[in-house]
C-alpha cells in the first residue's frame, strides 16, 4: 500500500503541484469570483466561482474529445469564440455601471432599501437595484459559465497543460484528460472558497465602519462593471499563443 501510494505522488504530485500554483497565481476567474465576493458577498461570490468551474469543465469534455483542438488549428474558430467572449464581457461591464446611474437619488428610502439588502446578504456591499438587473446566483452562474466557455484561452491552457501528464501506457487518453481535468478545476473552486471567505471575512468587518454609505456600494458595483470591462480588453489584446 505504502509503495502504491508513493509511486502515485511521484506520478502526479508535480501535477498537483503546478494545478495548485496556477489556480492561485491571480487570472481572469479569480479577479471575476474576488469582485463578485466583494460586491454581492458570500452567496454569489460562491456562485460565481461555481459558475466558472462549470464553464471550464465545458472546455475539459471539449478537450478530452478532442474538439479544442479546433481553437488551436483555427484562427476563424479562435476570433469568433473570442469576440463573442469580449462582447459579452462589453455587455456585463456595461450593464453593471449602467444600473448604480439608474437607481434612485440617496435619501432616506435608499437608506433604508441598502440596509436591507445588507441584512439580507450579511456580507457585501451592493447597494438596491431594480428587479431586472439585481444580481441572483442564478445570475453569478450563468455569468461565470459564459465568461469561461467564450474564452478560447481556456481551451488552449488545457491543451497544453494537461496532455504533459497523460501517461499514454495506461491508455484511454480522453479519460485521463477528463480525470486530469476535473481535478484542475476541483483545486480551483477550493482555491476561489477559500479567496471567498476570505473576502467575506474582510467586507463583514468594514460593513460595521460602512452599512449607511450608499455611495460605496454604488462604487463598488461600478469597480465590478470595470473589472468586466478590463477582462473584456485583455481577451480583446489575446491570441492563441500561450
Amino acid at each position: 500500500m505504502s509503495d502504491f501510494l508513493a509511486t502515485h505522488l511521484v506520478s502526479y504530485g508535480p501535477f498537483l503541484l503546478a494545478a495548485l500554483v496556477l489556480n492561485i497565481a491571480p487570472g481572469p476567474d479569480l479577479t471575476f469570483v474576488l469582485a463578485q465576493a466583494a460586491t454581492h458577498g458570500r452567496k454569489l461570490g460562491l456562485m460565481s466561482s461555481v459558475g466558472v468551474c462549470s464553464g471550464a469543465f465545458v472546455h475539459v469534455i471539449f478537450a478530452a474529445l478532442g474538439l479544442s483542438a479546433i481553437l488551436m488549428t483555427s484562427a476563424l474558430a479562435f476570433a469568433v469564440v473570442k469576440w463573442v467572449g469580449v462582447l459579452y464581457l462589453a455587455w456585463l461591464g456595461a450593464s453593471a455601471i449602467y444600473a448604480t446611474f439608474s437607481q434612485p437619488a440617496a435619501g432616506k428610502n435608499t437608506v433604508r432599501n441598502v440596509t436591507r439588502i445588507t441584512m439580507h446578504t450579511g456580507d457585501g456591499f451592493a447597494p438596491d437595484m431594480p428587479a431586472k438587473t439585481a444580481p441572483t446566483a442564478f445570475r453569478a452562474w450563468r455569468q461565470g459559465v459564459l465568461i469561461d466557455v467564450f474564452n478560447p484561452k481556456v481551451a488552449l491552457f488545457f491543451m497544453a497543460f494537461l496532455p504533459q501528464f497523460v501517461n499514454p501506457a495506461l491508455g484511454h487518453q480522453s479519460a485521463q484528460f477528463f480525470i486530469l481535468g476535473t481535478v484542475v478545476n476541483m483545486i480551483g473552486f477550493i482555491v476561489e472558497t477559500v479567496v471567498v471567505l476570505a473576502v467575506v471575512a474582510a467586507a463583514t468587518r468594514f460593513q460595521r465602519y460602512f452599512s449607511g454609505q450608499v455611495m460605496l456600494g454604488k462604487w463598488l458595483q461600478r469597480a465590478l462593471g470595470a473589472v468586466f470591462l478590463a477582462l473584456g480588453v485583455r481577451l480583446a489584446l489575446s491570441d492563441r499563443s500561450m
